[in-house]
């Protein structure tokens, strides 16, 4: 692509805060300016000369400001490929300008939406002609360039110090920016229309951070009562969910920065939180308490002398209930569904990372037995127990279960060793034995050093994903002293 002179931009900006500067240069660079609506009347008030797209179209600006460049001599302007001899023939017969520049500021929807304000006010922020001429320009950036946000105003002005033309890397790279936007301002009025909201929380992970969430949490579980909820409460309140999936006996997990300090299974549900709390009744402190049964009386009896933030069950027993309310700052949600999402997403680098959600699970595996001995039946069922709580576990992750109760685990480590270390001392820590117990890893063992550690310290089963070039040199060493090994074939890197 090669480079294009700017001589005419189109402008049509909610936010006008340094458009002063951008009006400046473009005088400085005598290219011309199209403009409508408010950001019209802005400019003429600077006694920059600025011609109207109502001339142009020979339409008004009308419905209330609904219309005003939907029109084929604006979109045709834009769209117009300058290499296509058809196009050239055609903006000619119909006496269409081109546009080499297009500005966009789209109407403030997620400000309005999480403002609090009426539905038709939240409508009404629902921007029409300002995404499509961000869409527009983005697809033919071979010859456009698109600033579709304030946060670009200052580049643009940078830019057009220097020079009035631009190259196809920064046309290709803008166009990118703008459909991400595109993309995420789509979300946002996609989840307010099926039922989402815009919370205010309390702040983000640190008090000076401000944060909200934007979503359908009345989908996820009911408030019975307590504090408004936190931007860190929230982000463990999905982590506790994601250990609790997949339980088909009673099952209860405490919840620590998003990883599980206490997770166990049992048929009786007192007996799943006795477990659960004996793995590290000091981490427990403060943290998110889940359980994928009704929480009977015995169970909240034995909960309620711990502090703890937020406690989500499927139901509560009236007792139960009348007992854990008794503290009016604790939060008691009702969990209606506990189904994840398909994808997930962050952002960074200033754009944003999506991909589908790990739901790999026992039905996904090819399960192979790469040892000898063939583990138990109730070695299996651990090594799965602990597997599950591996995926959900900040890389990189070493699990120890026993008895379908977690012992011991270390997690964000930046050492394998260092992680299976720290699982034993936690283990050993709580006075759990280790003996029999099963370990899993979220990714493979490079060298057998940690199936020799935890065979001193009396594991006998292991799972793993497998895949490393020297998997042969731990499964020498667990056929060598008489342990299991299972290979899942899957990877569960969390970061």
């Amino acid at each position: 692509m090669s480079n294009r002179q700017i001589s005419n931009a189109l402008i049509s900006v909610f936010n006008k805060d340094g458009l002063d500067t951008i009006l400046d240069r473009l005088v400085d660079n005598h290219i011309h300016i199209f403009s409508t609506g408010g950001t019209q009347t802005y400019i003429e008030r600077k006694g920059v000369a600025v011609s109207a797209v109502e001339d142009l179209t020979n339409y008004p600006s009308f419905l209330g400001g609904r219309v005003k460049t939907l029109h084929p001599k604006i979109f045709g302007g834009i769209l117009a490929r300058r290499d296509n001899p058809l196009d050239q023939q055609e903006v000619m017969q119909y006496e269409i300008p081109f546009f080499d520049l297009v500005i966009v500021d789209i109407y403030p929807f997620e400000e309005t939406y999480a403002s609090g304000a009426n539905h038709q006010d939240i409508i009404e922020k629902i921007d029409i002609g300002g995404i499509s001429l961000i869409r527009a320009a983005a697809k033919n950036y071979a010859d456009v360039l698109v600033v579709s946000s304030r946060e670009q105003y200052a580049w643009l002005a940078d830019l057009l110090a220097t020079r009035s033309h631009t190259t196809g890397q920064e046309r290709r790279h803008m166009a990118g920016l703008a459909f991400d936007i595109t993309t995420r301002y789509d979300g946002l009025i996609a989840n307010y229309l099926t039922g989402g909201s815009a919370l205010t929380l309390r702040y983000g992970e640190n008090p000076h951070q401000k944060a909200k969430f934007i979503g359908a949490l009345d989908n996820i579980f009911d408030k019975l009562q307590g504090k408004d909820l936190s931007y860190n409460n929230l982000l463990d309140i999905d982590a506790t969910l994601a250990y609790l999936r997949g339980h088909e006996s009673p099952c209860m997990a405490i919840v620590k920065h998003n990883n599980a300090c206490g997770l166990a299974e049992d048929e009786l549900l007192p007996n799943a939180w006795r477990k659960a709390l004996a793995a590290d009744p000091v981490s427990a402190f403060g943290g998110i308490i889940g359980s994928n049964r009704p929480i009977d009386l015995e169970t909240a009896l034995l909960i309620n002398d711990l502090f703890f933030e937020v406690i989500i069950a499927p139901d509560f027993h009236d007792q139960a209930f009348q007992l854990l309310s008794s503290r009016k700052n604790r939060v008691i949600l009702r969990l209606k569904r506990n189904d994840p999402p398909a994808t997930e997403s962050r952002t960074l680098l200033h754009g944003t990372l999506i991909q589908d959600k790990d739901l790999a699970g026992t039905k996904d595996y090819s399960l192979r037995v790469a040892t000898h001995r063939q583990p138990s039946p109730d070695e299996m069922r651990d090594m799965l127990f602990a597997n599950e709580i591996a995926k959900n576990s900040k890389s990189n992750t070493i699990v120890l279960v026993r008895d379908r109760q977690l012992l011991g685990m270390g997690c964000g480590m930046t050492s394998r060793i260092d992680a299976l270390k720290h699982a034993i001392a936690k283990a050993q820590e709580a006075r759990l034995d280790l003996e029999n117990a099963a370990m899993a890893s979220d990714a493979f063992f490079p060298f057998p050093d940690c199936v020799q550690i935890a065979k001193e310290k009396g594991i006998n089963s292991v799972i793993h994903p497998g895949g490393s070039v020297r998997d042969q040199d731990s499964i020498d060493y667990c056929n060598a002293n008489n342990m299991a090994m299972v290979i899942t074939g899957f990877r569960h890197f969390k970061h």
